[in-house]
C-alpha cells in the first residue's frame, strides 16, 4: 500500500472555527455601523454608498470617542468632502452613481 504525506487542508486545520469567528467579527462591524449610520441620520443610503464611507464614518466615531485626534487638513477635507456628496445625494441634488464615484478613494 502506498503511503502519501500529502494531507488536506482539514487534516491539518479546521477551518470552521475561523470562519464562524470571521463571520461573527463581520456581523458585529456591520451591526455596529448601521447603528452609527441612524445616528448620523445616513440610515436610509444605498448599501453601496455606505460600503465606500464605512472607513470615513468609522474613523469619525474614533476620533469622537476620544481614540486620536487630527488636525491634518487632508483629512479634514476629505470628511467634508463625504459629508458633502452624501447631503447631496439624500437632497436629490446628485445621483448615487455620482455620490459613489465622489467618495470613492483613487487606488494608486
Amino acid at each position: 500500500m502506498k503511503s502519501t504525506t500529502a494531507h488536506t487542508l482539514n487534516d491539518t486545520f479546521n477551518v470552521e472555527p475561523v470562519l464562524r469567528k470571521a463571520l461573527q467579527d463581520a456581523e458585529r462591524e456591520h451591526h455596529e455601523l448601521q447603528q452609527i449610520f441612524s445616528l448620523m441620520g445616513w440610515q436610509e443610503l444605498p448599501d453601496e454608498l455606505k460600503m465606500e464611507i464605512k472607513g470615513d464614518v468609522s474613523a469619525m466615531v474614533d476620533e469622537l470617542k476620544g481614540n486620536y485626534s487630527t488636525c491634518d487638513p487632508f483629512v479634514q477635507k476629505r470628511r467634508k468632502r463625504v459629508i458633502y456628496w452624501i447631503e447631496s445625494y439624500m437632497e436629490g441634488i446628485c445621483s448615487l452613481e455620482t455620490a459613489i464615484q465622489s467618495v470613492r478613494i483613487k487606488k494608486l
